[in-house]
């Protein structure tokens, strides 16, 4: 079980060692260690956004760095910032505390993270608050010429071009100085953190794939040069889970297990989904451990106010977060990581966001466990999570119309002793369905609409949920279901044309 720790939540979440607006404490930082002990096996830091040190730096001075931000945008130093300043090292910290939790310290590190570039230009009158110092350095402001696409806003244009020998190496003296001054027990280089290194209309795929293999080379050498006592430091990549999107980033992931990645985290970027091509990727990564990702939402609806942290999601369940697992271990994956895990908890601004809460840390031994999983209850969905680089338009939001019928493929893993009881499948709509009229067939054969409309499961913290009106059930019968592909086909015989943003089976 791999852990990933964005740090930044240990302030921005309300938990029961964070008051809100807190300041950083080294309590707070070994507390976050402290939670998940004995739950998982690596604990992944992200100590910032990849750009600006969270630790005493020569690459990036921090006291030089947030002199300049004070410079430029006239914001003092976050609570991260200050505390570096302060003489704190957060990474030693948290290196500390995961020896003495036993748990295997990793740095996760973001390849090219676009958080809050929108502000590095700011117009007269902005404030782009304290967290630009974490996110720009002089020298990204110096060369807009190395971003993707000068001049936009676009998260996806902001980060730099990778293309650029000068970008890779900025990154690099980074990474040489955490592999250097620190006893980690591994590195993951985190591509999703941001989906955009190269202009694609000049680099093609062959050079794209060229470079991310070469710097993975580059950094297993790294590793093992500077490893102590001789043992192996684990290099790992968190990647898209959809195939379409490793070539738009130039990921080859046989050249890269060939370049000596030992993991690969397979991931859809912010969102638990069973929507994935881990079959394929299996195959595409032997010889190394694969693991799949799950995070603490199925989707966000729209922002309630402007800035970060601003949306409404749909939080998975833990019968959500234990079915997708029972399918990632049956489409062959070695294990389970999370991302974002935290953000169940009180976080961002703007009311009507949902009912925040504690994770359910108590669902983390059993995804460890393939054969315990495989006996839980089962909930399976299709939510809009997220369109990938190069990846058609996801099943939903999908609009239907009077007559047409739309179907929607579900890949199911069959529990252990298949299924003994019916099941009840439900479409979602983001308006009334009140005047509508429906039927249903799955896996070709009709089925009978029930007026059961009930959450299957108990749902802890309630948010984009359906109202009785949006929503429409059908019964399945047990003997229905099958392993693999299984299809959905909804048909609307009479009334206006509607949305389907969620579908579910349990």
């Amino acid at each position: 079980m791999l852990y990933s720790n964005d740090t930044t939540n240990i302030t921005s979440c309300v938990s029961p060692f964070h008051a809100a607006r807190q300041p950083l404490s080294q309590k707070m930082i070994e507390a976050t260690v402290d939670e998940v002990t004995g739950l998982v096996d690596a604990h992944m830091l992200q100590p910032g956004l990849g750009m600006v040190p969270m630790w005493p730096s020569k690459v990036i001075p921090v006291k030089e760095h947030y002199a300049w931000i004070k410079e430029r945008y006239g914001q003092k130093p976050d609570s991260f910032g200050q505390f570096v300043i302060n003489g704190g090292d957060i990474v030693q910290i948290f290196i500390d505390r995961c020896r003495q939790q036993k748990q295997a310290a990793f740095i996760s590190f973001r390849m090219n993270d676009a958080h809050h570039k929108e502000f590095s230009d700011p117009k007269p009158g902005v404030n782009p608050g304290s967290s630009i110092g974490m996110s720009v350095t002089r020298h990204y402001v110096e060369h807009p010429e190395y971003r993707i696409k000068p001049g936009s806003l676009r998260g996806t244009d902001l980060v730099q071009n990778w293309a650029v020998e000068e970008v890779r190496a900025q990154k690099f003296a980074l990474i040489r100085e955490l592999c250097e001054n620190y006893d980690l027990d591994g590195l993951e280089l985190d591509y999703l953190r941001f989906y955009s290194y190269f202009r694609l209309d000049e680099t093609p795929l062959e050079k794209r794939q060229a470079i991310m293999t070469s710097f993975v080379r580059k950094v297993r050498e790294l590793l093992d040069k500077t490893a102590r006592d001789g043992r192996r430091r684990w290099l790992c990549a968190r990647v898209p889970c959809h195939l379409t999107a490793l070539d738009v980033l130039g990921l080859d992931l046989r050249g890269m297990v060939a370049a000596g990645l030992d993991m690969v985290n397979a991931s859809d970027h912010y969102f638990t989904t069973q929507q994935h091509d881990l079959v394929a990727i299996r195959e595409q990564t032997q010889g190394a451990a694969l693991y799949f990702e799950l995070c603490h939402t199925l989707w966000k609806g729209e922002k309630v106010t402007a800035g970060y942290d601003v949306f409404p999601y749909r939080r998975a369940t833990k019968e959500h977060l234990q079915t997708s697992a029972h399918l990632a271990y049956a489409r062959g994956a070695d294990g389970i990581s999370l991302f974002n895990f935290a953000y169940y908890r009180q976080h961002g601004q703007g009311e009507g966001r949902g009912t925040f809460g504690e994770p359910p840390f108590e669902a983390l031994k059993e995804l460890s466990d393939p054969k315990a999983l495989a006996k839980q209850p089962q909930h399976w969905f299709i939510a809009f999570g997220w369109r990938a680089p190069g990846m058609k338009p996801p099943p939903v939001p999908r609009k239907v119309e009077s007559g047409k019928p739309q179907k929607f493929n579900f890949d199911i893993a069959a529990p252990s002793g298949g299924w003994k009881q019916n099941l009840r499948l439900r479409i979602q709509s983001d308006q009334s369905l009140s005047d509508t009229e429906w039927q249903a067939t799955f896996n070709g054969e009709p089925i009978s609409p029930t007026n059961d409309a009930s959450e299957p499961f108990a749902v802890p913290y309630p948010s984009l949920m359906g109202k009785p009106e949006e929503l429409r059930v059908w019964t399945v019968p047990a003997k229905l279901m099958r392993e693999g592909k299984n299809s959905a086909e909804f048909t609307s015989k009479a009334g206006k044309t509607v949305s389907i943003t969620f579908v579910d089976l349990a």
